[in-house]
């Protein structure tokens, strides 16, 4: 499948910030479509994000992918939803939409973990929010279906692979259904898509049907009522068997079946093993096909060896704040076997390492070098974890067994290959490159697997750290570490004084760890915060930033969220949903700030323990200091109502008399982007927070 796609294209990228004459960019108007002389084109790709052709974003991997197997390809980079009259500016595509909302879930693009409104999107020129809408890929789904009906419609990206199956919204705190069928797209696609978007091109090129695509794996196909009533889970005419979750209505009515639905979906994420999943939602259902089988070695380096120009489209005047972050950065592989709980890039990416050799990013290197705004230095060389390179189960027979959701958790399988010695090669090898004066490791540090290797330590505090090494410990408390499939906080503290150590044999003893903790992840109530502030204290961290837990679709975090239940035990899990609660947390993580005081205070009281205001041993003074004070006068109405959430509206785009009320009343109404629309979602109707007719004692965070 992958034999066609050019290797080793050393010199065919365009390095001086215009598009090669053989490799231009993808159209995104009709203009620059008849530029390249075309009447056509074979797929239109809407996205949320900026257009940006650097490898590091998925919509300039699958167009040069599609490009390099001979398709056309239009780029629809964040149209004005408003109307279907930008997805019809390229004419009827030959073969399908392809439609993602971006790099990121839009719901988290948009929203803070309080829900209120971000003050920028890291992937829009300029960072300007309001240029996508909230849940995007129904919305461009549906516009996509008003153009040019009878088009198939293929979604894809992280916002459709995390909500591919009845999952928790957070910000409308309910059970939402597949988005398949919401978006009322033809076919998903989950996961990382190189390898599905080239076959389900060319298959439809050559006149099968979206009915004839149905043994793909890594695809969500939905199934009308009358074939969802024939479907047998136990009958399947392909080479995987099938496993039925309890339906959207039982998951949406009864939280253990919630729990239960999670633990089935997280235990079916082995490739090697996983079977597919069948969910009915009332008379309709949709059928999951086991996850897409990880790239090889060659593929990998195919993709990468692509003829990117590493720049945004020249189209925009304002920079991305996006690109400006990565767009000196080498992506060395894929996945992550980690498990975390929290986090999407396993549900996402696959928990298998996919690799590239040292050759396919030595000839990235060598490219990158040519570029005449290169300063030599290379921001990042890495992934979703930085030390994680070429690693993988030692005995493949039982790897396609296996249905462990974590390598590393509770302990390291004995049969995991930790060996580091690929990667200090890679690294190595890069610093080497001509013209190559600098390179950082800024992606995570897995601790408990780098102080397997002294050696790998030593090389990173030598050459990588360019000051401040980011690692993540999450917490302190047993309990809370256990919840997130996080190491025992002992790792942190060795793989601390192993660093240090490298770092003064570097002659580089100025170096420093930054930790990365996270307040109000299920499990961790104020006693367990007080735990990590006073070992924050012992330490001498203070943590600049603070990160909230963010329930994310499909995650077993988020499931422990919803259903205060851990749904590998199906034990009870404490749960912190008290908006005030949450600020006090918060606020234990940063009991140094003199404008916590007050919150650390209320929280130190609320749990018992006063002994630890005022003394040496305290974290707060007994009196407050005169910044707090200061504060507290000079915004003497602020209480905690005035962090209230923004209500998230659920929008019917698609009804004619539904939009027009839309260009009526949003404050949008000017445009995507513009000066009125800041800090606006489209469909709402006003910034005020509602009214409440009548107090609730315990009211659940989602409600405003």
């Amino acid at each position: 499948m992958w034999d066609d796609l050019p290797r080793n294209t050393a010199g065919r990228a365009a390095v001086s910030g215009r598009p090669s004459q053989d490799h231009p960019l993808a159209p995104m108007s009709a203009a620059e479509m008849k530029q390249r002389g075309w009447d056509w084109v074979d797929v239109v790709f809407v996205t949320g994000d900026a257009y940006v052709d650097h490898p590091s974003f998925a919509m300039a991997i699958l167009h040069r992918v599609l490009e390099a197997a001979g398709f056309r390809v239009a780029m629809l980079s964040q149209p004005d939803w408003r109307s279907a009259e930008p997805w019809r500016q390229f004419g009827r595509p030959r073969l399908f939409f392809a439609i993602s909302a971006g790099n990121m879930d839009s719901m988290i693009n948009h929203y803070t973990a309080n829900k209120k409104v971000r003050n920028d999107d890291a992937y829009s020129p300029g960072g300007r929010i309001g240029l996508r809408p909230d849940r995007a890929t129904i919305v461009y789904c549906q516009r996509a279906r008003e153009a040019f009906p009878g088009v198939p419609i293929i979604a894809g990206g992280v916002e459709a692979s995390l909500r591919r199956l009845a999952h928790y919204d957070y910000w409308s705190d309910t059970v939402k259904r597949s988005i398949l069928l919401d978006s009322k797209a033809d076919l998903l696609v989950y996961g990382m898509g190189e390898r599905n978007i080239v076959t389900i091109a060319r298959r439809l090129a050559a006149g099968q049907t979206l009915r004839d695509l149905r043994d793909l794996r890594g695809i969500v196909y939905p199934l009308g009522a009358r074939e969802a009533s024939q479907f047998c889970p136990d009958r399947s005419p392909y080479p995987w068997t099938y496993e039925q979750l309890p339906s959207y209505e039982e998951v949406r009515e009864d939280k253990v079946a919630f729990a239960r639905a999670t633990r089935l979906i997280h235990l079916h994420t082995n490739p090697y093993n996983a079977a597919g999943l069948v969910q009915f939602h009332e008379r309709q259902a949709v059928v999951q096909n086991p996850p897409d089988l990880p790239l090889t070695q060659a593929e990998m380096d195919a993709i990468y060896d692509l003829p990117f120009t590493r720049r945004p489209h020249p189209s925009y005047r304002e920079p991305i704040p996006a690109f400006e972050m990565i767009k000196d950065s080498i992506t060395i592989m894929r996945g992550c076997f980690g498990g975390c709980t929290f986090c999407s890039i396993t549900a996402h990416q696959g928990r298998i390492i996919q690799s590239r050799s040292v050759e396919s990013v030595e000839r990235e290197v060598q490219r990158l070098t040519q570029d005449p705004q290169f300063k030599g230095i290379i921001s990042d060389v890495g992934g979703p974890t930085a030390n994680m390179y070429r690693m993988g189960c030692s005995r493949p027979e039982v790897a396609a067994k296996c249905k462990r959701l974590s390598c590393v958790h509770p302990t390291i399988c004995k049969l995991l290959d930790t060996n580091h010695g690929p990667l200090i090669e890679l690294l190595r090898r890069v610093r080497q490159v001509p013209g190559v004066r600098k390179v950082f490791v800024a992606s995570g540090i897995r601790m408990d697997l780098a102080e397997k290797s002294p050696e790998y330590v030593q090389e990173l505090a030598s050459h990588h750290v360019g000051g401040r090494l980011k690692v993540a410990p999450e917490h302190v408390a047993p309990r809370v570490l256990q919840l997130m499939k996080k190491p025992p906080v002992i790792h942190f503290d060795r793989f601390t004084k192993q660093f240090r150590a490298a770092s003064r044999a570097a002659g580089k003893p100025q170096q420093q760890i930054v930790p990365y903790f996270i307040a109000s992840h299920p499990g961790s109530d104020l006693q367990a915060m007080i735990e990590l502030a006073l070992y924050l204290k012992r330490s001498g961290y203070r943590p600049d930033q603070v990160q909230d837990f963010i329930p994310a679709p499909m995650d077993i975090a988020t499931c422990m969220y919803y259903t205060g239940i851990d749904p590998m035990t199906m034990q009870p899990v404490y749960v912190a949903r008290k908006l005030r609660e949450r600020k006090w947390q918060r606020a234990l993580m940063q009991f140094f700030k003199p404008e916590n005081y007050f919150l650390v205070r209320e929280a130190l009281i609320q749990a018992g323990r006063a002994d630890l205001i005022g003394g040496c041993d305290g974290l707060i003074p007994a009196k407050p200091p005169p910044q707090a004070l200061a504060r507290r006068r000079f915004s003497p109405l602020k209480t905690v109502e005035d962090d209230h959430y923004h209500a998230v509206v659920q929008h019917q785009v698609s009804q004619p008399h539904a939009r027009e009320e839309q260009r009526t009343n949003s404050p949008c109404r000017s445009g995507p982007g513009s000066a009125s629309s800041i800090g606006y979602r489209p469909g709402r109707k006003g910034h005020r927070r509602r009214e409440r007719t009548s107090p609730a004692p315990n009211p659940p965070p989602s409600h405003s």
